[in-house]
């Protein structure tokens, strides 16, 4: 502290740590930023295999209506 007060005064220091503040704040916005990113792309993903996979099981509901079909012929 005394260092920091010696080279830049102590008149400084407010204004330092306003700046300092400013740049935490906007780190930790960034990070949540991200973070929120990252959960929301890993929600769509889920929500592409459920999508998939129920498209998988309409297919095989259709094959099998398909299959019943040319039997009764």
């Amino acid at each position: 502290m005394l260092i920091i007060i010696v080279f830049f005064g102590a008149e400084k220091i407010p204004e330092i740590a306003r700046g300092l503040g400013k740049g935490i704040r906007e780190l930790k916005d960034a990070t949540n930023t991200i973070k929120q990113e990252i959960l929301d792309s890993s929600d769509a993903s889920e929500l592409i295999d459920d999508t998939k996979k129920s498209i998988d099981e309409i297919k095989e509901d259709i094959s099998e209506v398909t299959n019943s079909i040319k039997r009764m012929k």
